[in-house]
């Protein structure tokens, strides 16, 4: 977390509002507006999900300046990514936040900031103390350790949005600080990033830009992590059309509440666990072992009740879902016929 410290190799811009929406409308990357037409959404396609027309210009040309060299990322540092990925899962976080500290750091694990932040999660001297890591000079400082730094970047990032339930603002907040992203949605009179950007400082809000411009650049196209709260709503509803599902009744949303979870989750254990009705469970969870098993998020939805229990227990359901997986498969005896 970098505080009033560009730690970035390049210099990008916002572009004026008009230039946004114009190559919104025209771009020859193809991005097209979160809003447009429901019957163009694919949901076997990873880039189904649109890019804000607020966004557009800032990241065509950070994919510009930054595929090649992100491209050699994917080979040189996969050793990281697949520690991330493993990490993230643990603590609940989708994998794809891994790209905060591609954009913090660049995978840099040496990294110094002006304001003191070190190592490739860029954590604040504070956030060290706070976390239990070792801060001196040079290897001496855990900022710099990938394994125990990304364990209390995960601390700090479900803090976040335990704070603010907005993934984009949980970018903003750990560049920026929890106060600036406070102050900002009382200025603006709203938490939508898109909206209050403009009274966040520059580094801040183009932070988020380049988080959502690096996951185009890794994942071929935006997701779940590259949207606000409303757009994700928006995206929901969009995806129920398109996939045919019926949306829950209003007396049943009122009585349930959703969790961001990702990992190896298994339906049969967190209805298990939580005494639930696994057929109930799958009624309020559709796709959820599908989805989960390819790597991406999902909004777990249960019983108002059910949400402290999920919580409290999530680490035992977690192990005994991952002892699932790895079981092997029942077997049958054939039966021997004598002659």
């Amino acid at each position: 977390m970098s505080f009033g410290y560009d730690n970035s190799l390049h210099t990008y811009t916002d572009g004026d509002d008009k230039k946004s929406k114009d190559s919104a409308a025209n771009n020859s990357k193809g991005f097209k507006s979160l809003f447009g037409d429901k019957q163009d959404y694919d949901a076997a396609n990873p880039g189904f999900f649109r890019l804000n027309p607020q966004a557009v210009s800032f990241v065509e040309n950070y994919i510009r300046l930054e595929s090649e060299e992100y491209g050699k990322m994917k080979e040189w540092g996969k050793t990281y990514i697949d520690l991330y990925d493993r990490i993230l899962t643990e603590n609940g976080i989708p994998v794809e936040l891994k790209y905060l500290s591609i954009i913090e750091s660049h995978l840099r694990r040496g990294l110094v900031s002006g304001a003191g932040a070190v190592g490739p999660w860029q954590l604040m001297p504070d956030e060290a103390k706070r976390y239990h890591l070792k801060t001196g000079r040079g290897l001496k400082d855990e900022r710099t350790d990938f394994t125990k730094s990304t364990y209390a970047a995960c601390k700090l990032i479900n803090e976040l949005h335990n704070e603010f339930g907005d993934w984009l603002l949980v970018i903003a907040a750990y560049n920026g600080g929890v106060g600036r992203v406070k102050q900002a949605i009382k200025k603006a009179g709203s938490r939508d990033f898109w909206a209050l950007q403009a009274y966040l400082p520059e580094q801040t809000r183009n932070h988020v830009k380049k988080y959502i411009a690096t996951h185009y650049i890794f994942e071929g196209g935006g997701g779940w992590t590259t949207l606000t709260a409303a757009e994700t709503a928006i995206q929901r509803e969009n995806v129920a059309v398109l996939l045919g599902q019926k949306q829950l009744a209003d007396t049943v949303l009122e009585k349930t509440g959703v969790i961001s979870i990702s990992g190896k989750y298994n339906a049969g254990v967190i209805a298990k666990v939580l005494l639930m009705d696994l057929v109930e469970f799958k009624k309020l969870n559709p796709g959820f072992d599908k989805k989960l098993s390819q790597g991406q998020a999902y909004d777990l939805r249960l019983p108002n009740e059910k949400l402290t229990e999920f919580q409290e227990k999530r680490q035992e359901i977690l192990q005994q879902s991952i002892q699932v997986l790895l079981a092997p498969p029942a077997t049958t005896s054939t039966p021997v016929v004598k002659a």
